[in-house]
């Protein structure tokens, strides 16, 4: 089975390194999937439930902040502010609700801008790892 390494990494930690076969995660413009074999790709992530299925069959759930997620090759990071892993989706989406979207309109405001600097400046990164100047 063909499988990707997750890494939810905090500015302070990093949350998870594990082998998974499925990241599920939400953008600003809704949820995507990624696969194996799934095209290289970076999203701004909105704060959410993550979901993702290890190798053996399992769903576990992380709610994560504010962020940016870049898919290269087998490497799926997920960089965020804030992250929480647990079993209880209920929980975690309160744990969203309550510490990740009732924040002051300007500091969400910046975060917004800052997360898109960062996916712009990765996904530019990606492009010229591609064209081989990285």
């Amino acid at each position: 089975m063909n499988a990707m390494r997750l890494e939810v990494l905090t500015p302070t930690a990093v949350l998870l390194d594990v082998a998974v076969s499925k990241v599920i995660a939400e953008a600003p413009n809704g949820l995507f999937c990624l696969l194996p074999r799934h095209v290289d790709f970076v999203a701004a992530l909105v704060p959410a439930i993550l979901y993702y299925t290890s190798e053996d069959g399992r769903e576990h759930l992380v709610a994560v902040d504010e962020g940016c997620l870049v898919k290269f090759g087998e490497h799926v990071r997920v960089s965020t502010l804030h992250a929480v892993a647990g079993v209880d989706a209920d929980r975690l989406q309160a744990t969203v609700t309550d510490s990740f979207l009732n924040i002051d309109d300007d500091a969400r405001r910046a975060r917004s801008a800052l997360a898109r600097l960062e996916s712009g400046a990765i996904h530019r990164l990606v492009e010229l790892e591609r064209q081989g100047h990285g």
